[in-house]
């Protein structure tokens, strides 16, 4: 399906090179995947203190970093992405307004260059759809989408602090993210709100250490899949395609 001026869209191996956003961060200046933190703050802001050291992952030209600040977090502030464009440019912007307290990181989400138990708090905005663009179909996603998945969960797994929490806000629905949350080797709980008007976004609370029974059986319990066939195209102005795709209506 092309893209309204009927060029096709990237494909999701675009989206894990940085040229694709090196290109886009060329030209752009500020962008909030998913919305920005006034929509969520209700959610997120309970779960802040001081003294935590915070990750985000994928932090494209968001300012969710100087929005942490502004919400009292102190204990360190690292922001990494894949495009060095967009890394330069949020660290030029921080020079310019006299921002201190947030590194900026050329990194992998897929491969992050931290030490075990690294910080209290990880936070992905919109960063993992990324690996669901092109995935097939959602109730059983190609194996490709499958491994970089869990490459990007098992490094944030490790790099999270004993109780560490992270926090995903994403489209993806609880009967397709689970499956992947509460895979074998994690110890984190899973929990989730929803925020938006219309369209609702998801936000869920992984809380390493407190793992529960009910979340050990679950990846073996998943519901059936719904007969409906679904597109979200450029959803509340996002321009990648998160595309559902079910076979029967």
């Amino acid at each position: 399906m092309a893209a309204a001026d009927d060029v096709a869209p990237p494909t999701a191996s675009a989206y894990l090179h940085p040229t694709y956003w090196d290109e886009r961060f060329g030209k752009e200046e500020h962008y909030e995947w998913f919305k920005d933190f006034s929509h969520f703050r209700h959610l997120l802001a309970p779960l802040l203190s001081p003294s935590l050291s915070v990750l985000e992952v994928g932090c494209g030209n968001s300012r969710l970093g100087e929005e942490l600040l502004r919400e009292g977090v102190a204990g360190g502030i690292t922001c990494v992405d894949l495009s060095p464009v967009a890394v330069q440019r949020m660290r030029d912007r921080l020079v310019e307004q006299g921002t201190h307290g947030v590194e900026v990181v050329v990194a992998d989400m897929l491969d992050l260059p931290f030490e075990h138990e690294s910080f209290d708090l990880v936070i992905e905005k919109g960063t993992m759809d990324v690996l669901f663009v092109d995935s097939g179909d959602p109730w059983n996603p190609n194996p490709t989408t499958v491994d970089n998945v869990m490459k990007m969960l098992e490094g944030i797994h490790r790099v999270l602090k004993p109780e560490g929490v992270f926090i995903s806000i994403t489209f993806g629905q609880p009967h397709f993210r689970r499956r992947f949350f509460e895979a074998p080797g994690f110890t984190w709980s899973v929990e989730y709100s929803t925020f938006g008007d219309g369209f609702h976004y998801f936000f869920y609370t992984l809380k390493k250490g407190k793992r529960s029974l009910e979340s050990n059986s679950y990846q073996n319990v998943l519901p059936a899949a719904p007969k409906v066939n679904m597109f979200h195209e450029e959803l509340e102005s996002e321009d990648y395609i998160f595309r559902t795709n079910v076979e029967e209506l």
